[in-house]
């Protein structure tokens, strides 16, 4: 149990100011960094070709790693009170968002194994580029980024939603001004939509564009609604990253229990 306990401790960097756990650290993203850089040069036919073996043994020593790792984790999990239980402790730990993370940072190098569509296993080894959210455990203010979008996902879901409806709204409207005029550009709504996307986040590619004043007059609302409309998500965030700041302040200034939260 002691040993066990000790485990968790240094892979969940209870005690970051180990020299140890520094150490395991900046290996593991250190190797992440090049698991990440390995995935996309693997993308280009030359590389591939002329450094197959090194690219290849290179993604089984970090499968080694990542796979020892996640083992390790989901063994030693049960020193924590939250996953105390052996069963459903494990399970309660594997459906969190950072083991579901550790777990498709190796799932692609095993699902091969078992498939025959080699389309379909380019496509699963590409998704070894998401290994670079395993970083999210390592590095602080990654997970800060977290912890402002769980405090704020109400205020964002609701902006999203407002913003879904004026996609909707101005989609309807601008197929009406326009579907006469130009059938083959706003054929129909769903098509419209990407005018709506690309005018309210203000990116207008050009491609598409009213040519009727009524469209012109809804295109110009719609792009000043959205200059307003994605400042919200930004207000939000940066208050929650202030209110962050404040709390991570005020929680140097007194210890807590790594396990339960309580004040020491």
């Amino acid at each position: 149990m002691k040993i066990k306990y000790r485990i968790w401790e240094f892979l969940e960097n209870i005690h970051p100011e180990d020299k140890k756990v520094r150490i395991e650290r900046y290996f593991i993203l250190i190797l992440i960094v090049l698991n990440v850089m390995a995935a996309i040069l693997g993308t280009v036919k030359s590389i591939e070709i002329k450094y197959e073996v090194f690219l290849y043994n290179f993604e089984v020593f970090s499968i080694a790693v990542f796979t020892v790792e996640y083992i390790l984790r989901l063994w030693s999990c049960t020193s924590d009170i939250r996953y105390s239980n052996p069963l459903s402790g494990r399970l309660k730990y594997l459906v969190t968002p950072l083991a579901i993370v550790d777990l498709i940072a190796i799932l692609p190098f095993y699902l091969p194994i078992l498939l025959l569509d080699l389309r379909f296993i380019r496509i699963i080894r590409l998704i070894r580029i998401f290994r670079i959210a395993k970083a999210a455990r390592y590095i602080s203010s990654l997970k800060l980024f977290g912890r402002v979008f769980k405090e704020k996902k109400e205020e964002l879901l609701i902006t999203s939603f407002i913003t879904s409806i004026l996609i909707i709204i101005s989609s309807s409207l601008m197929y009406v001004f326009e579907n006469h005029a130009q059938p083959d550009k706003f054929a129909d709504i769903p098509s419209t939509m990407w005018w709506a996307v690309a005018t309210l986040t203000t990116i207008g590619y050009g491609d598409v564009f009213p040519i009727t004043f009524e469209g012109k007059l809804l295109a110009a609302i719609v792009s000043i609604l959205g200059i307003g409309l994605f400042a919200l998500p930004t207000g939000i965030l940066g208050a929650g990253f202030v209110e962050e700041f404040h709390k991570s302040h005020s929680k140097q200034e007194k210890k807590t229990c790594p396990h339960c939260g309580r004040d020491i």
